[in-house]
Parts: C-alpha cells; sequence; structure tokens
C-alpha cells in the first residue's frame, strides 16, 4: 500500500495559556504530522536443524509486495541458506544465528532474479557480536580458458568489454551467468563461448579445471566473497587451428547486441597472458591450469 502522509499545519496568532486571563502575542505554526503507513512486508522461516530458531525476514523501504516474495522464492536466496548449513556453512556447528534478513533490492532479468542485495543479521551466540553481513546475490557463474596451438605457438582468447561497475574496458575470459536451476555449468559455458566469441565447442571437450580442487571447497572459485555470493566454475578449452583463424578472431565484434554486449574478441600469447590483465579469472585460470599441468592432471591434447 502506498504511504500517505498528511500535514495539517495550523497559524495560531493570539493564543492563551488554559485557565489564564493574559493574552500573549506571538506567532507559530504547529505542524502534526499523521501516518498512515501500513506495516512492513514480513515472513518467517525456520532452518530445518534450526526449528527453535525463527528468522524474520521484512522488505526494506520501497520494495514492492511482488519484488519482496519473488525474493524470498528465488533460488539465489534459498541457495544462500542452504550454503549457512552446509557443512562448512556459518551456521553449521551452532556457534552463530541468523536472526533476521532485510531484503533491500531486486533486479529482474525478465521472468526471473538476476540481481538480489540484502541484509542478513547473524550473531555471535555467545559474545553477541554481529558479522558484517550484506549480500549482493547473483547466484553460480561459468569462464572458459580458450587456448588455440598455431603454429608452434598458444594462444589464449580474450573479451574486451565495458564494465560499468569498474568503470573500465577489461580484457577478461567468456563468461557468462547460469539462466536456470538446472545446474549446466558445461553447457553454459559452450554458449557463452558461442555467444562471445562466435566460435562453436562441444560440451564433451570442456575439462573443469576447478573440479581439481578439493571437494571441501565446493570445487568453485569465489572472486569476491566478503560482499557477493557468486561462486564460479572456470573450464579449459584446447585445440589447433591454422593461423588464419587466429587472424580472423583478433578484433572480431560479438555479443548479444540486444543484451547491451559490445564485444571485441582479443588473442593474446599465452606466455604473455597472465600480465595483460587484471581480471581475477584470468588469473586464477592460468594458476589452476599451470598446477594441473604440473600435477599431470589434464587429458592428453587429440591432435
Amino acid at each position: 500500500m502506498a504511504t500517505t502522509v498528511r500535514t495539517l499545519c495550523v497559524e495560531l496568532k493570539r493564543f492563551t495559556l488554559p485557565y489564564s486571563s493574559n493574552w500573549v502575542s506571538k506567532t507559530k505554526v504547529l505542524c502534526c504530522k499523521m501516518s498512515t503507513e501500513s506495516p512492513s512486508l514480513t515472513h518467517t522461516i525456520t532452518l530445518p536443524n534450526k526449528p527453535s530458531e525463527p528468522i524474520h525476514i521484512v522488505a526494506a523501504p520501497g520494495v514492492s509486495h511482488s519484488d519482496f516474495w519473488n525474493a524470498v522464492e528465488s533460488s539465489l536466496f534459498k541457495q544462500w541458506l542452504h550454503n549457512l548449513q552446509t557443512e562448512n556453512g556459518i551456521l553449521a556447528d551452532g556457534t552463530m544465528a541468523l536472526r533476521q534478513v532485510l531484503v533491500q533490492g531486486v533486479d529482474m532479468f525478465g521472468k526471473r532474479i538476476g540481481f538480489l542485495k540484502f541484509k542478513a543479521d547473524i550473531f555471535h551466540k555467545e559474545t553477541g557480536k554481529k558479522i558484517p553481513g550484506i549480500v549482493f546475490a547473483r547466484g553460480p557463474a561459468v569462464a572458459v580458458l580458450i587456448l588455440l596451438e598455431s603454429e608452434g605457438e598458444t594462444y589464449a582468447i580474450l573479451t574486451e568489454q565495458a564494465r560499468v561497475p569498474v568503470g573500465r574496458i577489461i580484457l577478461e575470459l567468456p563468461a557468462g551467468m547460469l539462466d536456470d536451476n538446472k545446474g549446466d555449468f558445461a553447457g553454459t559455458a559452450v554458449r557463452e563461448v558461442e555467444e562471445e566469441i562466435g566460435i562453436k565447442l562441444n560440451a564433451e571437450d570442456m575439462v573443469d579445471l576447478t573440479a581439481f580442487l578439493d571437494s571441501a571447497t565446493g570445487c568453485r572459485v569465489f572472486p569476491s566473497g566478503g560482499g557477493c555470493d557468486e561462486e564460479i566454475s572456470i573450464f579449459l578449452y584446447r585445440g589447433r587451428v591454422d593461423k588464419e583463424i587466429i587472424t580472423q578472431l583478433q578484433g572480431k565484434e560479438t555479443g548479444l547486441r540486444e543484451h547491451g554486449e559490445l564485444i571485441k574478441v582479443r588473442v593474446v600469447p599465452y606466455k604473455k597472458l597472465w600480465r595483460v590483465t587484471a581480471d581475477c579469472q584470468v588469473l586464477v585460470a592460468v594458476a589452476l591450469l599451470e598446477m594441473a599441468m604440473k600435477e599431470g592432471l589434464l587429458p592428453t591434447l587429440s591432435t
């Protein structure tokens, strides 16, 4: 319900105190505010392993009824709650408690939530201290390191994109968010490469570099765990091509224009890759690849 505030201003030029015969000459403006604000949108839940600890979910001012319930029922929020209860989750050992979640913002991508921002009140039970809990939720994503060999040289295929949040044009890996709840990471990786680079790959040719991590990590990387829930699977594709293909890719304009993607393809010798960009996905991919090669974990590149 929209908030309506009525302000009643009454100007009194002469008034007398009760039970007094002395008139006082003064000018005053008396303003009284009458609020008809409706109660905040709220919802209460309990987690399966914490039935005696209710969690209050509250909508911040400006969050609509539909956005609030989209947030509560979203896979982004449900996955975050699940993560809290996993073996190494914040609530796993019982020393922490989640008391309230304030839903602050929702950005819809068509009929699904793209970005969700909320504030979680999580306290240490013994000391009562609250830990930082502002969350920007966008969910899982993929990135692909494409290495093409040609005439004895290995090249990495990157994208050049304008990134408004950092105010810079960045060289980065082809990457994208998962569009559904099916967890098709390899399929998403293939699709992103086709959209951003313009080449068609097969999912079975992808090597999941993050799968080499210890299972306790979830086998994904967290680029900004202090503020964002994003977890990324990094894939590797290796192939051999004629030099003509390398030349054709350099500077190629791609991307989904209707989605605001203005992308240029950049080809960089692999030996220079770790120095030409500060994109963390590129640097993590290089580190994972180098360690995987060192330990002999990569399959042999077929001819």
